[in-house]
């Protein structure tokens, strides 16, 4: 059994950039959808019966996004390897330009670009975008850098595009990159991914997070604040503004 994605007015590289994320992670140990068929206006993708979330089944999760994060990538930044396409977050471009410096990268390439569509959109107000950029400018300039290597990310890990089957959790829909493996984990948490805290346990098991992760988690939230801010209304530039705020008082 399979399952058509098929858009006729797709860009040329947006299905060939979810085949590559999805071909990329699976091969840092992620539990990712096969790929069947692709071509420029659509996907063929194993079809996948969904069965309810369990404690167990989370852990299991944890534990492999752990491994796939561990497998990493160049820089941050990085688009999967072998692509050169352009890459997307749901459909909206997302730039694959690389950088040495998470912080700069985060701001330059993960937030700035999506604030600016939301202020021109008017779900973010001038005075909350000098917010944002506030903090864009603390992160830019290494405040929360760190010693860890570019993770191997999925990109867009909010709980729609994790599936739970008889198999365990199955991911689906990418934006894949190297960053921040604290990225992913907060995007989780912004969307209300089941048993999140078994989830975490599986996670920490395998790869234990820095100290105060979870006080860094509005700082990884900013990313998908603003993408959604960009098309998904007003609360989402909100708590964007929120996110940037408890950003600059960790600073």
């Amino acid at each position: 059994m399979a399952f058509v994605k098929r858009r006729e007015d797709a860009h040329p590289d947006f299905f060939a950039a979810e085949a590559a994320g999805l071909r990329w992670l699976a091969d840092g140990g992620a539990p990712t959808v096969d790929v069947l068929e692709v071509a420029a206006d659509h996907i063929v993708l194993e079809r996948l019966d969904s069965v309810r979330p369990t404690p167990d089944a989370a852990r299991r999760f944890g534990a492999l996004l752990a491994r796939t994060h561990d497998s990493g990538a160049p820089r941050f930044g990085s688009p999967p390897a072998g692509f050169d396409g352009t890459l997307f977050i749901g459909s909206r471009t997302m730039s694959s330009v690389e950088h040495d410096r998470w912080g700069e990268f985060y701001a330059q390439e993960r937030v700035l670009p999506y604030l600016r569509v939301a202020v021109d959109a008017g779900t973010v107000t001038r005075d909350e975008a000098d917010l944002v950029e506030r903090a864009c400018s603390v992160v830019a300039d290494g405040s929360f850098d760190s010693t860890d290597p570019p993770a191997r990310l999925h990109g867009d890990l909010w709980t729609g595009n994790v599936l739970w089957t008889r198999g365990g959790v199955t991911v689906i829909d990418p934006a894949a990159h190297g960053g921040h493996r604290e990225t992913d984990l907060a995007m989780l948490s912004l969307f209300g991914c089941p048993h999140l805290e078994h989830l975490l346990d599986g996670y920490q098991e395998q790869h234990a997070l820095a100290p105060g992760a979870e006080e860094r988690v509005p700082l990884h939230q900013l990313h998908p604040l603003a993408v959604h801010a960009a098309g998904h209304g007003r609360s989402y530039g909100v708590a964007l503004a929120d996110a940037a705020t408890r950003t600059l008082a960790l600073a």
